[in-house]
């Protein structure tokens, strides 16, 4: 093996905690290690967040170590009470599985699993099967209440109430990396920062249950230079499946980010050489332009593919720079009638979802945030009429970044 995955992890800054740092180190050194990531399928699409652990995956399956991507299908009949003020809303059996297998597809955008090189998993295959009474003689003797309890991920909950059902996951969690312990010689488990009550869980289980040393390491959260979570916008998340958000809307995400954030993104998101990461993030003033471009290309080409990423660019070139192709900007088609009579601004604001009702419009209007082929919009009386479209078409933008072009369709 060429150089320790673990040192170039810390490097790009994933590692946020490890149960024993050297030795984790050493054994990632000298063998190939089997490690395993859970996620709980409760959407039918991977996040931004979910993205970063991937990202950590693949570093490790290029180093020769194999993956176990885990899907929850039991776990999310659950729900994980870590990072929650509130209990989860319960999901049935088949909506899980079909969500399991849209996360598959979004797994094998970085990740190999031709000829065994990586496993997928559903801990579903032996959570729901378990005797209830069997598994807390064999589990639960295994678990110190009082410890349980100084868990972060219990004791922000406890002043708002903790349901049974709850309590339960970190026993299932735990349960697991036994399980996988067992089943493929699995000795570490990864995952976001907030898991690392859990996994310290599974680690001890395994040194009570079999003498066996197991190892557990965290990585740092998705979240800005403020500390608030990366990857949510005014419309909702950040989605991998480009039917939930666009390649075009994805791009500009990344494009836009704070100037802070940048090098962090792009040592956490993309493969680009550490060398060049600094370079681009060290970039003043307004050349860190040119790093949020590189940025948002790069990350747009691993989720949605090199063409995808290309389209993007040359419609945000069109847009911010007067050059490049437009085509690929969100567009809604309007019929010649629409616009016949004049087509208020605050119903085109609503239809093509640029604001999410006519208070909303209205509110943006009045504020100065809107504007029609490059001229402000001055009252919520205005209408957008047929001499408004050059060549049939019309850009509205809320803001100083959001564009939506209207077409009129022939």
């Amino acid at each position: 093996m060429s150089t320790n995955v673990f040192d170039i992890l810390k490097e790009r800054g994933f590692i946020q905690q490890t149960t024993h740092e050297d030795q984790i180190k050493e054994l990632l050194g000298k063998e190939p290690v089997t490690f395993y990531i859970g996620f709980d399928p409760t959407a039918d699409s991977m996040t931004v967040g979910h993205f970063l652990t991937i990202m950590a995956m693949a570093h490790m399956q290029r180093a020769g170590h194999r993956p176990i991507a885990l899907l929850g299908g039991g776990t999310a009949m659950v729900g994980d009470p870590s990072g929650k003020t509130d209990m989860r809303k319960m999901l049935t059996r088949e909506l899980i599985e079909h969500n399991g297998n849209c996360f598959k597809k979004q797994f094998e955008i970085l990740i190999d699993f031709s000829d065994n090189k990586a496993i997928m998993d559903n801990n579903a295959n032996w959570l729901l099967e378990l005797n209830y009474v069997n598994f807390i003689r064999d589990i639960g003797v295994h678990f110190s209440v009082n410890r349980m309890l100084t868990a972060e991920c219990f004791k922000s909950r406890l002043e708002k109430g903790l349901s049974f059902l709850e309590f339960n996951y970190m026993l299932m969690q735990g349960y697991d990396f036994l399980e996988l312990y067992r089943r493929y010689g699995c000795k570490l488990q990864l995952g976001g920062d907030d898991q690392w009550s859990n996994i310290l869980a599974g680690a001890d289980l395994i040194r009570r249950v079999e003498g066996a040393e197991a190892y557990g390491m965290t990585f740092t959260l998705l979240t800005t230079s403020e500390g608030k979570k990366m990857g949510k916008t005014e419309s909702g998340a950040v989605w991998l499946d480009p039917l939930k958000t666009s390649p075009y809307d994805f791009y500009q995400y990344w494009r836009n980010i704070a100037d802070s954030d940048v090098e962090k993104c792009l040592a956490l998101l993309t493969f680009l050489p550490m060398d060049e990461v600094k370079r681009l993030g060290s970039l003043p003033g307004e050349q860190i332009n040119e790093a949020k471009k590189v940025l948002a290309f790069e990350i747009t080409k691993i989720v949605h593919g090199e063409e995808e990423a290309q389209k993007a660019q040359a419609a945000t070139e069109a847009l911010f720079g007067g050059s490049g192709d437009s085509e690929s900007i969100p567009t809604t088609e309007l019929a010649k009638e629409q616009v016949a009579e004049g087509l208020n601004i605050i119903d085109a604001l609503v239809l093509t979802g640029l604001a999410p009702s006519k208070g909303e419009a209205r509110r943006l209007i009045t504020q100065g945030g809107v504007n029609v082929n490059n001229q402000k919009v001055e009252g919520i009386e205005q209408t957008i009429t047929e001499k408004d479209f050059e060549d049939g078409k019309l850009i509205i933008k809320k803001g100083k970044k959001t564009y939506h072009r209207l077409r009129i369709a022939e």
